[in-house]
């Protein structure tokens, strides 16, 4: 390996591909910008769900436009072939992702339909302000929660709750990161309800993945729609790499004047290991495994190269938090390093995100995210939580298993879309195996009402059928009043009809998502 030896990095050839297409001002008044009458296919059906590109009287969204009127002229044999093209195209990328757990092979394309999701910008305004102010609050969540514990002893989140979290480590007390920053990149699930309100669904705060997948999307989309693209007035996502270098750079160690960055991955088999390796290069940073790295005898960080130790002041961690140092955590772990702790706690490291914020993703400590924010911050929620019933309390336990056929159940330290039911979905056989697993462990699972997920358009077969999405945007934090989001994010798409369920372990894929510029039709 060669160490780093300048922070001052030109453009990538990804970065190249993309320049801006908006430079947003001032937000219009969606009321400037009534419903747009375009032509789409005539069998079309909105079956009662609202759909982001076409209302209820069959007309445009106005952000939306200019992408129906381009569709409605497009055959859908043009359409598939461009599809096949685009997937053909992202598996020559290695745009891949691992399923553990499937026998017939491990290796699969992440699932893509050629239709976006549009949002406006006025919608995207309230978004972005929203997830800045929830990591905000989490991130005061958690140097308090690993420091004075404040919010437990005024009674606000309970201390049971924080300490039988998985995610809450106890060797991280008195720990305190540089900036106090905790989650540097997040990524918070978002959904759109009945009447289009956005209610976030959980925050995943320990190594988020799937921001590789939107900047691969759009460079295929703007291949097959550059025209309409560019009258839509999208913004871009090319700088993210860079605007992820220079959050990395400024949360290093202060004393630091030349900080070094790399990436920690698991390896080549591990699920996401094309995004580890893409931003790796994208940032111009080592991508490093945990056998090229040691902790030295003055607790320092060094990275093994052919040009012998090069110290690394900044590590981006894609391993979980128990397998990153086996001295302090899982001795049998062979992923990580021994004396990263130290490293860190010492002050010689910045570990991104940090080791115990997975505490604050904890389906149960979800349900505090209101409270936090109203307690740290002195506000009202913007982006409100999906409502949740804890099976732990005996009120709202006796309600879940009383309506469970109508809730959607889940294990509070499952993800992946795994350790869940959707009761409108279920059959009664499995509902019982789940009240079961909550009798027996109510601390383990929530509910939530089954929510009347928005929809977009999607290309199945040989027609166009609405289809349930997700959105995934990505934060960066260099500080509470240093946040960067992502415009946009990963929309999943649950391609199977009638599933809630958009993870791609679960058959779902993924769309571009097109967030339109302040200036543009909103």
């Amino acid at each position: 390996m060669e160490s780093q030896s300048s922070n001052s990095k030109p453009p990538t050839q990804w970065q190249r591909q993309e320049s801006d297409t908006a430079n947003p001002t001032n937000s219009d008044d969606d009321a400037t910008h009534p419903p747009v009458d375009v032509s789409f296919p005539a069998d079309y059906q909105l079956d009662g769900f609202d759909d982001e590109l076409i209302n209820h009287d069959g007309q445009a969204h106005a952000a939306a436009a200019a992408l129906v009127d381009r569709l409605a002229s497009i055959p859908i044999q043009d359409l598939k072939r461009r599809q096949s093209a685009i997937e053909r195209t992202l598996f020559r990328l290695g745009v891949t992702f691992t399923v553990y757990s499937d026998d017939a092979g491990t290796e699969k394309i992440m699932p893509f339909d050629i239709i976006p999701r549009i949002i406006a910008a006025k919608e995207w305004e309230q978004i972005e302000t929203g997830l800045k102010q929830r990591i905000a609050a989490l991130n005061m969540f958690l140097t308090d929660v690993y420091g004075q514990q404040a919010i437990i002893e005024d009674g606000i989140v309970p201390r049971d709750v924080v300490e039988s979290a998985s995610g809450f480590l106890k060797e991280c007390m008195g720990l305190r990161p540089f900036r106090d920053v905790w989650c540097h990149i997040t990524g918070t699930d978002l959904v759109r309800g009945d009447g289009g309100k956005f209610f976030v669904l959980e925050d995943n705060l320990r190594c988020p993945s799937g921001a590789s997948y939107v900047m691969q999307n759009r460079i295929v989309m703007k291949d097959n729609f550059p025209q309409v693209f560019h009258q839509s007035r999208v913004r871009p996502v090319n700088d993210y790499p860079a605007r992820m270098y220079e959050m990395l750079l400024k949360t290093a160690p202060p004393h630091v004047d030349n900080p070094v960055v790399a990436v920690l991955t698991p390896g080549v088999f591990n699920s996401a290991y094309y995004e580890h390796s893409f931003f790796a290069q994208q940032m111009g940073v080592q991508l490093v495994e945990g056998r090229d790295l040691m902790v030295d005898k003055d607790d320092l960080l060094q990275m093994r190269t052919i040009n012998g130790l090069t110290r690394v002041d900044v590590l981006y961690r894609r391993i979980d938090d128990t397998f990153v140092d086996p001295e302090i955590f899982n001795p049998e772990s062979v992923l990580g390093v021994p004396g990263l702790m130290r490293a860190f706690r010492s002050g010689n490291l910045t570990l991104a995100n940090a080791p115990g914020t997975g505490v604050a993703d904890d389906k149960v400590v979800y349900a505090f995210v209101p409270q936090m924010i109203r307690y740290y911050l002195n506000q009202e929620p913007i982006l409100p939580n999906v409502p949740t019933y804890l099976c732990h309390v005996e009120d709202d336990r006796k309600y879940v298993l009383e309506h469970m056929e109508e809730l959607v159940v889940k294990a509070a330290a499952e993800s992946g879309g795994y350790g869940l039911i959707v009761g409108p979905q279920s059959t009664l056989e499995q509902r019982q195996e789940f009240a079961r697993r909550i009798q027996a462990n109510p601390r383990g699972y929530i509910a939530q009402p089954t929510l009347s997920l928005s929809r977009v358009p999607t290309l199945v077969d040989d027609s166009i059928e609405g289809r349930h999405v997700d959105l995934r945007p990505y934060i960066l934090c260099s500080g509470n009043d240093d946040i960067d989001v992502m415009p946009g994010g990963l929309t999943r798409v649950a391609l199977r009809k009638g599933s809630l369920i958009v993870n791609s372990s679960q058959g779902g894929g993924s769309k571009d998502t097109w967030v339109i510029a302040a200036d543009g039709p909103s």
